[in-house]
């Protein structure tokens, strides 16, 4: 199968702390990049992760509090000075696009590659992005400004050709496609070779749901019904139950709670609260309802 990741450049909230950096991830996808959310030290982190910052094209906010995009017109000007000349597409709440320009005009003046603005509504739940392995849908979330996550899947692919029985029936090339397509095979003599036979089953398709930040919403698996890994903030364990609802955040049991009424086949908790310096009560509550939970980390790398 084709690599599906996701790598963890940054999972921790609002306030930067010496173990966690801001918000921000590459997910790599059928070897293209996409980044969600740019935090302050992005950049840097890029560097440590060894990720080629040619490759990354797309880049999805999902909502314009500091800690998820203060490091986007740094990175932009670093793409720059290293000679960038393919366009950036950003994704973001329409309220970007004049800080961007502005900010473009004020630290990034004489850039050799276009910047190629998208506006989403994140009320709707929209495919945004589609090429022809990928789609990129928002996710509405509930925070204190208007925020949403993404649901990146892939599209089915077609069967796999058997080689073996290929060869063993003579089957011309050119039959191939017909018979991805579902058809059946019949030889000379008019026997006829079933498909079932003459293939195996297409990789199962696959998909990552980004869900950051949001307060706990309990008709948010529908959106992210089955996907195989869910990133959910689990920004307070449940001794902070208060400040989660003032904030407009989730605890690491309502992340799981959602993970478990979506079906999906693992959970990934982060956006930490600086109080927290050891994360294994978040892990432990979230266990507790959905067994397999894991917790990001900086230069993690996740199997989707």
């Amino acid at each position: 199968m084709e690599p599906f990741k996701v790598h963890i450049l940054g999972c921790g909230s609002a306030l930067p702390t010496l173990k966690h950096y801001a918000s921000s991830q590459v997910v790599e996808v059928r070897k293209k990049l996409f980044m969600i959310d740019c935090g302050e030290g992005t950049q840097m982190q890029l560097r440590r992760s060894r990720i080629r910052f040619t490759k990354i094209n797309h880049i999805f906010i999902s909502h314009l509090h500091g800690d998820h995009c203060l490091g986007l017109i740094g990175m932009l000007s670093t793409f720059g000075m290293l000679g960038r000349t393919a366009p950036m597409h950003i994704f973001a709440t329409e309220e970007l696009g004049p800080i961007l320009k502005s900010s473009l005009a004020a630290f990034c003046s004489g850039l050799d590659y276009e910047i190629c603005f998208h506006p989403i509504d994140t009320a709707k739940s929209t495919v945004i992005y589609e090429d022809r392995s990928l789609t990129v849908t928002t996710i509405p979330l509930n925070h204190r400004m208007p925020c949403c996550g993404f649901l990146f899947k892939e599209k089915p692919t077609m069967p796999h050709i058997r080689r073996d029985i290929i060869d063993l029936y003579g089957i011309p090339v050119s039959q191939i496609d017909n018979i991805k397509n579902g058809h059946d095979w019949t030889t000379e003599d008019g026997d006829v070779i079933p498909n079932s036979k003459l293939t195996t089953p297409a990789d199962p398709v696959r998909s990552y749901a980004y869900c950051s930040d949001t307060r706990y919403i309990p008709g948010l698996h529908k959106l992210i019904s089955g996907a195989s890994t869910l990133y959910h903030e689990s920004t307070y364990a449940n001794d902070n139950q208060r400040m989660a609802i003032k904030y407009k955040h989730s605890t690491a049991e309502e992340a799981a709670r959602t993970a478990l009424a979506a079906g999906v086949k693992q959970l990934v908790l982060g956006h930490y609260s600086s109080r927290y310096e050891d994360e294994t009560i978040l892990l432990n509550e979230a266990r507790a309802v959905f067994e397999n939970t894991i917790l990001s980390d900086e230069m993690a790398v996740i199997d989707v």
